[in-house]
């Protein structure tokens, strides 16, 4: 997995600039434990974390080539998992490998192909390689967004970073945010290169920058095309089938111990059940981990997200594969406690207001750090198979907005804006902002000609999904996870596997008449029949009131205290009114607003950033 940063200057000397690679590079540490390097010339500085996960001994960075007409650097974020293949492929080509590293292989792609060695890779990646020969630094992104990397133009060059945290280390930026920053992180509409922080970009998925004297250039190799789907039912669920198994069996590939993520929903057990039936093959067993809350299943009751509690599943499940399971149970002080909210919105660097299902999961993988060091995921299966219950709703489907925020309720216009200080929130207007997403996020949409009108809705919906809402959640996933130096692979996300399902029509992805009916099918053979027959459930969260008693008491400390940053962006009145509900009363979206309150008073602590609200 590993955290990159850099440095690009080609009108200064960077060499005696080393404190200052040093200082972006360190903000990785977490992201890569084992080691470190730093590569510093004249022009150019490198730096490297490493989380070892292939050839341990032989995969240390930066990497480099020397040839005659200079150096090829390489700092490297991810996996590429069809890197044997590759390898083959180059050795034919008269290539000569020092190491059994995929970092190598990407290097030594880039020397073959050039530019276009991209179109080579399946995995996820974020990487910079810096081409001395022709005085140009190279950052590529992988298709889908799963491993994250964020620039920062400068007047000669520019700066990036696995995260913002390594951009906003160098002396060379102002950790400003203005009313534009902040216009985003309330509209939650991901728009695409946002990034908070004025003057920082999150480079899009699926594209590729160079930075050399004359400027930054930016392609796109890769994006959502529409194609004819001409298989038939019984032929698509077996491709799907027979894409999952191959996608799963090269992300087991590991010389690191390695687990999956169980939940009990369809998504999770699939990939347990896929994992289990390839490990069997070698011989070995899988390992699985579970999240759950005190007393949760006993005192469970059903609400507009969730019909059923998810232990009786996870049970059927590791009974079924007969996997070596454990339970991550968790009680209101531990998901409550500032210091677990405070590590993870510094791992996120923005306060999104995920509250619980942030800190959850950020000690889910905490836990699981113990175990293993690699761990796959269930992540992105709804968008890419249709499993969020919106899809099936007509009002939803044909809203004139994201559909998720006609449904979820913090996610509502409402739920995003009531607790923003009143003046801040007229001049965010971020319903007019988030219309204006919304139809540019339409205009990128690719439609076959003769589509039915229901399949061109369809397809615009999976588009806004698979570009929009799921980069959400895999930034989310890769932050919390590397925070803890675990790595999570999202077998669900690989681009042969998006594309494929991503044309089928909406009549065979709902064949049975339920959501996901390509999954559910192409799977049904490795989970037990109750997995197979749930209903859609959504990362698990508590409903334990005790934990909304404790964000009121939290947010009624902030009210008490008057100079408290937190109330130039969120309203004092609404604060305390919102802490003089009864708990056990209080709704999904209130509670998330308390949330939001909270992430940002603490994002404010972790930063001191220089707010413009002009």
């Amino acid at each position: 997995m590993c955290g990159i940063a850099g440095w690009v200057s080609f009108d200064a000397d960077l060499t005696h600039r080393g404190d200052a690679l040093d200082a972006m590079t360190g903000t990785m540490s977490c992201r890569g434990p084992d080691s470190g390097g730093t590569y510093l010339r004249t022009h150019v500085g490198l730096g490297h974390r490493r989380l070892a996960v292939i050839d341990l001994p032989g995969g240390t960075q930066p990497m480099s080539e020397r040839t005659p007409a200079g150096d090829v650097v390489l700092v490297y974020s991810g996996e590429v998992y069809n890197f044997q293949e590759l390898r083959d492929r180059l050795k034919d080509l008269g290539h000569a490998f020092r190491t059994d590293s995929d970092t190598e292989v990407v290097l030594r792609s880039y020397l073959e192909w050039g530019e276009s060695f991209v179109d080579h890779l399946d995995g996820m990646y974020a990487f910079a390689i810096w081409d001395e020969r022709d005085q140009k630094l190279v950052l590529v992104r992988d298709r889908m967004g799963i491993k994250p990397l964020f620039y920062h133009p400068t007047p000669d060059g520019v700066l990036f970073g696995s995260e913002p945290k390594a951009v906003l280390a160098n002396p060379l930026v102002r950790k400003v945010v203005d009313t534009d920053g902040l216009r985003e992180l309330f509209a939650q509409t991901k728009t695409p290169g946002w990034a908070l922080w004025k003057g920082l970009h999150e480079m899009l998925p699926g594209t590729l920058i160079t930075v050399s004297r004359n400027g930054i250039q930016q392609r796109t190799y890769w994006r959502l095309s529409a194609a004819e789907h001409t298989d038939g039912q019984e032929d698509t669920v077996a491709r799907v089938r027979e894409l999952l198994t191959g996608i799963i069996d090269r992300q087991l590939i590991s010389d690191v111990p390695q687990c999956v993520l169980l939940s009990g929903g369809l998504d999770s057990s699939a990939i347990t059940g896929f994992a289990a039936e390839r490990l069997a093959l070698r011989g070995e067993q899988v390992r699985s981990f579970s999240v759950d809350f005190v007393g949760q299943e006993e005192n469970f009751v059903p609400d507009e997200m969730r019909e059923t509690p998810d232990s009786p599943f996870v049970r059927d499940v590791v009974e079924h594969v007969g996997s070596s399971h454990r339970d991550v149970v968790l009680d209101p002080a531990e998901l409550s406690d500032p210091a677990v909210r405070r590590a993870a919105v510094a791992a996120r660097d923005i306060p999104n207001g995920f509250g619980d299902l942030d800190n959850s999961l950020y000690l889910l993988f905490k836990a699981i750090r113990e175990h293993s060091t690699v761990a796959l995921s269930g992540e992105s299966a709804d968008e890419v198979f249709g499993g969020y219950p919106w899809l099936h709703r007509e009002a939803a489907a044909a809203s004139d907005t994201f559909p998720w925020m006609t449904v979820i309720p913090p996610l509502s216009l409402e739920g995003r804006t009531d607790h923003v200080e009143p003046g801040l929130r007229e001049r965010l207007d971020v319903r007019t902002y988030t219309a204006d997403q919304y139809a540019t996020a339409l205009a990128e949409v690719e439609h076959l000609d003769g589509e039915s009108e229901l399949d061109r809705r369809m397809r615009t919906t999976f588009h806004l999904h698979l570009t929009r809402f799921v980069r959400s959640l895999l930034d989310r996933k890769d932050r919390l996870s590397m925070a803890v130096g675990l790595e999570v692979r999202v077998p669900f996300c690989n681009h042969r596997l998006v594309e494929y399902v991503y044309n089928a029509p909406w009549s065979l992805k709902t064949f049975d008449g339920r959501e996901k009916s390509l999954l559910r099918h192409a799977a049904a053979h490795v989970m037990p029949r109750s997995v197979v027959e749930r209903v859609k459930s959504p990362f698990p969260s508590t409903q334990n009131p005790g934990y909304a008693a404790i964000l009121q008491q939290q947010v009624k400390e902030l009210v008490a205290d008057p100079g408290s940053q937190v109330f130039a962006l969120i309203d004092r009145l609404w604060a305390q009114q919102a802490v003089a509900q009864d708990p056990a009363r209080m709704s999904v979206a209130m509670r998330g607003a308390l949330e939001r309150v909270l992430d940002v008073h603490t994002w404010l602590e972790l930063h001191s950033p220089e707010l413009q609200l002009d």
